[in-house]
């Protein structure tokens, strides 16, 4: 099904390419700017299973984005210049913001190098537990889990289930069904408890696996010296904040903003949800971004920003630089807004 789906999403974008329909559309719907959401930007690889590819994109094609960018007389901006911008309406030129979600060590090592080509700056969202070295990253932990073996035996609600993980197409199979179970959990410790009794059952290390992918504290601290890089805050454990009570929710966002303002002596003003979709953040949460001091919290619902984003400030939409469908050809639809616009329903805003 998320094949499909991703088939039907990459004919889309051809489509809009190849009709020019985007050029008529711009407009319309490119609005003021945009805000783009990356998480790892690293080479390549060649393994034939690989489940979390749409969170990766190339330094190649991130370099590409930013020659599109440039290209077209966009600022690149920070997340404090944007703010700035739809907070005092300075619309006279357009913009977009790079933020990266996590705290991958590739930020540093490959991203970082091509935004300096650009003189480029991005925000990196810092899950404190996993600077800490001790988050769950528990998609990859799934895709490890799934890697090493050849079945997977787990048992979902009250029944058993033995699933085929002998070839690619299975084992992505596999992923999808455990990976939609798991994030329909009722809440956070149900989900720690099921992918940690995976791991144990097929000897995945969650914690190496996070030291070995996430900047430790002392990495981002060199790292947030860097002029181009501005922190900012993912919650404390990467947690869905709309399932935990609301004074749990409100903690792990100043909790996590405290932890990170304490380990890089820097101000933590802007934040990303986690998993940042209606499910996971809504009007509750935005509330709650603001009462934390958030001058902006950005969702990963799809969207160009408008003039009306400034009504909404800790629920600003993004572009996703997605890893399934990085071609060039799609970048002037992905700054035309029609791609999002369609998504959205031809909503200028889509927030609540």
């Amino acid at each position: 099904m998320k094949q499909l789906r991703n088939n039907v999403i990459r004919a889309g974008l051809g489509a809009l390419y190849f009709s020019g329909a985007h050029h008529l559309l711009r407009p319309l719907l490119s609005g003021v700017g945009a805000i783009f959401m990356l998480h790892h930007v690293r080479p390549a690889r060649d393994a034939a299973f690989q489940p979390n590819r749409h969170l990766e994109v190339t330094p190649e094609f991130l370099r590409a984005t930013l020659c599109h960018l440039r290209s077209r007389d966009i600022d690149i901006v920070t997340m404090d210049e944007l703010h700035e911008r739809l907070v005092q309406g300075r619309f006279d030129r357009r913009f977009a913001a790079f933020t990266f979600d996590d705290g991958y060590r590739d930020n540093l090592d490959h991203a970082l190098p091509v935004l300096r080509e650009f003189d480029a700056p991005l925000t990196v969202y810092v899950a404190s537990d996993f600077a800490e070295g001790t988050g769950r990253l528990w998609w990859t932990a799934l895709e490890a889990v799934i890697a090493k073996a050849e079945q997977i035996d787990v048992k979902i609600g009250h029944s058993a289930l033995r699933l085929d993980a002998t070839t690619p197409a299975a084992k992505q199979a596999a992923f999808d069904r455990l990976h939609d179970w798991l994030r329909a959990l009722p809440g956070e410790h149900d989900l720690a408890r099921e992918i940690e009794a995976l791991c144990t059952t097929y000897d995945v290390d969650m914690a190496a696996l996070c030291r070995s992918l996430c900047l430790s504290w002392t990495e981002l601290k060199a790292f947030a010296a860097d002029p181009l890089v501005m922190i900012g805050a993912h919650s404390v454990s990467h947690c869905n904040l709309a399932k935990l009570a609301e004074d749990i929710a409100a903690q792990e966002l100043a909790v996590s903003r405290a932890r990170i303002e304490q380990a890089l002596q820097c101000p933590v003003l802007h934040l990303a949800y986690p998993y940042g979709d209606r499910d996971a953040a809504g009007m509750r949460e935005f509330g709650l971004a603001a009462t934390a001091g958030f001058k902006t919290a950005v969702t990963t619902r799809p969207g160009m920003l408008f003039a009306e984003n400034a009504g909404q400030m800790t629920g600003l939409p993004r572009v996703s630089l997605n890893g399934n469908y990085q071609d060039a050809r799609i970048l002037p639809v992905l700054t035309s807004g029609a791609a999002t616009a369609m998504w959205n329903g031809f909503r200028r805003i889509a927030a609540a």
